[in-house]
């Protein structure tokens, strides 16, 4: 009945001083939380108001910091046996593919209950002030839990195993959780209470997130709804969802554990240069960018390493970067529409919030994946000696790296722009305020920039630098708004303000007087926090750099 890989990863998982920093942190966390808001009022602790409240903060924390620390083990498990070749020694051991996965799947999901368990005591804390059902909170609170770790985990691994790097499944699977967790409100914002085919799927995407189906349950409102009565069972339905997916996950991962994953044949591709005149003036007809066309030489007056940057990342040569920049392009000129159309229903803030939360969320995802590894990755691979032994400074080198990210950012700002352009030209009184909520959006990714730079060279791997500015920008950015759903009762205005200065996200929402934002003056203090903050993460990446740039 033991399964090796099972005891390897759970003991692996153990053993790592991370690990027992996040189990004892979590727990420090939740008794806190729980000691802080314990009630003090007779009254208000036999009504079961408050026990609910903390309730409701308790879990949505517990389930944020599921969702933050969670995927990272199922995301490196299967892709890092690839890479070292160990996994082609499981597939020709005695153990099935079904052992394999259940061994990976085993280990996260013992991790995750470690976590689970350590909370029990929270939970039972709000049990005791009274308020709350043990059944249907806080045993339909775990079940919900439990299954978003099942979901998270069998994407993950589904993920890795379609890979072919640590860092890439790291990047696809934050991002694949970022999407289930929180981006599949955004159709259901836009199209509820639609009739047919449409308003059936937006239904149904939005109860793919377990946030949803938490709030749902614990009676905290309904996500997206915009005030429009729907009798659906969120919850129930994200059962419903989190079995398929997992189950589909799962199924497609087990089929892909054979030796075919080694077997992947590639076309060698051929140089446009060395073909004939007619096939040389066809592609560069058709082609704006021609991705089998010899590379130009490096200019005298070009930073080589920003060019090594570029070259060697696959979103960095031109026709990917011509692609991620269309993808922007197309999701603005969308947002263009929505807004020259919907604002006779809706009004500017809502438009721009939205818009807010998609570029700051295109932000979170794709900056620590650019400017994570920036050192940690040569360190790692050595590199970073072979560039040392170069007639370059090391500030060249430095600047060179983070030239690479910020021309990329800068494109994918621009592209994302049109929008605010249109809702100046329908409302010209608000040119002020989009004006400013396009500089906290330059700010936002200066700042994830700096700080997930600054995170990564202290790093000597590209994965553990990854995961450590994904989880950084992921609590700056979610775990303030944990505050704001929670304000008024019960926390108070000036803490939840106090709390939000730090949000980019919240910031430009007041700035764009979205409602439930509109009372909280958090401008320029967030500019000052971001500002200050990436002068600080510059300071620790020029002192980092030059001492590992020391001879030994």
């Amino acid at each position: 009945m033991q399964n090796p890989v099972l005891e390897r990863e759970f003991t692996g998982f153990l053993r790592q001083r991370g690990t027992i920093i996040a189990l004892c942190g979590l727990t420090l966390l939740l008794s806190l939380l729980i000691a802080m808001r314990w009630p003090t009022d007779e009254r208000m602790a036999l009504s079961g108001t408050r026990s609910l409240e903390i309730f409701q903060i308790f879990t949505g924390g517990l389930l944020t910091s599921m969702l933050l620390l969670f995927p990272v083990y199922p995301a490196t498990s299967i892709v890092k046996e690839k890479r070292s070749g160990t996994l082609a020694l499981l597939l020709n051991s005695p153990l099935g593919p079904l052992q394999i996965y259940l061994g990976k799947l085993g280990g996260g999901l013992g991790i995750a209950l470690l976590f689970l368990l350590l909370s029990l005591p929270a939970a039972v804390a709000c049990y005791t002030i009274g308020g709350v059902s043990p059944v249907r909170e806080i045993a339909g609170a775990y079940g919900i839990l439990l299954l978003t770790i099942l979901m998270c985990a069998t994407v993950g691994l589904l993920i890795s195993s379609l890979t072919d790097s640590i860092d890439s499944a790291i990047r696809w699977t934050y991002g694949a959780v970022l999407t289930m967790a929180f981006l599949s409100f955004i159709p259901h914002y836009f199209f509820v209470g639609s009739s047919g085919l449409t308003g059936e799927f937006v239904e149904w995407f939005r109860c793919l997130s377990p946030v949803a189906a938490l709030m749902h349950l614990l009676g905290a409102g309904d996500v997206g709804s915009r005030g429009v009565a729907v009798a659906v069972n969120v919850t129930q339905r994200f059962t419903f969802l989190a079995i398929g997916v997992s189950a589909i996950s799962a199924i497609w991962t087990v089929s892909r554990l054979n030796h075919k994953l080694f077997d992947q044949s590639r076309d060698a591709g051929t140089i446009v240069d060395d073909q004939n005149f007619s096939t040389r003036f066809i592609r560069r007809t058709m082609f704006l960018v021609d991705p089998k066309r010899r590379s130009k030489l490096i200019g005298p007056f070009v930073n080589p390493v920003m060019v090594k940057e570029f070259r060697c990342r696959r979103f960095g040569r031109l026709h990917w970067l011509l692609r991620l920049v269309s993808v922007c392009i197309l999701l603005s000129l969308g947002m263009t529409i929505l807004t020259t159309t919907q604002t006779i229903s809706w009004d500017v803030a809502t438009i721009g919030g939205i818009m807010v939360l998609l570029q700051v969320s295109l932000l979170v995802l794709l900056t620590p994946s650019l400017a994570s590894g920036l050192i940690a990755t040569e360190r790692e691979t050595g590199g970073w000696i072979l560039l040392q032994s170069t007639s370059m400074p090391v500030y060249r080198i430095v600047w060179g790296k983070m030239l690479s990210v910020i021309l990329t950012l800068a494109l994918v700002m621009c592209a994302t722009l049109p929008g605010y352009v249109v809702m100046v030209y329908i409302a010209p009184g608000l040119r002020g305020q989009i004006e400013r909520v396009v500089i906290c959006l330059i700010l936002t990714a200066t700042f994830c920039m700096m700080l997930s730079a600054a995170i990564g060279c202290l790093f000597r791997r590209t994965a553990s630098a990854t995961v450590a500015a994904y989880t950084a920008l992921l609590l700056i950015c979610g775990a303030p708004l944990l505050f704001w759903l929670g304000r008024d009762n019960p926390f108070g205005h000036e803490l939840v303000e106090s709390v939000l200065i730090i949000n980019p996200i919240a910031a430009a929402f007041s700035v764009i007087r979205l409602d439930g934002f509109q009372n909280y003056n958090l401008i320029p203090g967030n500019w000052w926090f971001m500002g200050i903050t990436s002068v600080i993460s510059l300071i620790v990446m020029i002192w980092q750099t030059y001492r590992i740039s020391r001879p030994e």
